[in-house]
């Protein structure tokens, strides 16, 4: 129901202090909450706090850049897919580059991770969600989230959320599963009590934003004239452009796709670098 705090939800409010576990990939909303946090804080003269926490993808810099019309919860800032930053790294980004409101009124600290480096993978203590109960769902997550925009589950509903992925009429694999309603994760999940045909992705190599596999199962809808990507504008919202999606229609393969991201690519590491606060 809210996205931002509202000036009565802060009142008598002195010190915000924010202690939410990321994943490193633009649409986890997570850092949706953060942007607006920080900028009803400063709007509302309250001082932020951050208590930074490692990012378990965070030696990926890749995808394509959130461009502006396509601004939404699931992508709200002008980041790439995958921005390899911690959210204090992130926090004193957006303070910096003002893509908040009164940014400059902002009072924002950030307690750093002692020891951290962006070189050593780090696995999270704690499930930061229950649709990503692990490591391999961590890892695997920034590649499989575009699937929710089409028309292939990815393992909601079942013991493996974004470990799997498949279909009822398109076999991706030999591996079967059925969804089934979880309350507390997915009570309706996508083809629920459907025997669906795909791929246990558990033992992959898959790491990163891994375009590969989207495009293979693209490819696969298209040669059974299947429509594969059922909500349009969903799917731009999370890629954060259109550009994506009329790149796999128009068959583009992967190694063209991602070249088209290098430009954006290098000027936001770059544009990032003053806010570093780990080795890389």
């Amino acid at each position: 129901k809210y996205k931002k705090p509202d000036q009565a939800m802060l009142n008598d409010i002195d010190l915000l202090v924010f202690d939410i576990q990321d994943v490193g990939a633009r649409f986890y909303t997570y850092i949706s909450t953060l942007h607006y946090v920080l900028e009803a804080a400063a709007e509302q003269g309250i001082e932020v706090i951050v208590l930074d926490r490692p990012n378990p993808n965070g030696r990926y810099v890749d995808g394509p850049l959130r461009e502006a019309e396509f601004t939404s919860f699931v992508s709200l800032d002008p980041l790439p897919l995958l921005h390899g930053l911690t959210v204090g790294e992130l926090a004193t980004m957006i303070k910096g580059e003002a893509w908040i409101n009164q940014a400059e009124e902002l009072s924002l600290t950030v307690i750093p991770v002692a020891g951290y480096s962006k070189t050593v993978d780090y696995e999270l203590p704690v499930a930061p969600s229950p649709n990503l109960p692990n490591s391999t769902a961590i890892r695997l997550y920034p590649s499989l989230c575009l699937f929710e925009a089409t028309v292939v589950s990815v393992g909601r509903g079942t013991a493996w959320p974004f470990q799997v992925i498949g279909h009822n009429e398109v076999t991706l694999g030999d591996f079967t599963f059925t969804p089934q309603s979880m309350p507390e994760s997915a009570p309706n999940p996508k083809l629920k009590g459907e025997l669906l045909f795909g791929r246990d992705l558990r033992d992959s190599v898959i790491e990163g934003f891994n375009i590969e596999l989207l495009y293979a199962v693209y490819q696969q809808f298209e040669e059974r004239e299947q429509t594969f990507i059922d909500r349009p504008d969903f799917f731009d919202l999370l890629s954060g452009t259109d550009k994506l999606r009329k790149q796999l229609s128009e068959g583009l393969d992967p190694t063209a796709i991602r070249a088209t991201w290098q430009p954006g690519l290098n000027a936001f590491k770059a544009q990032r670098q003053p806010y570093l606060l780990y080795p890389q």
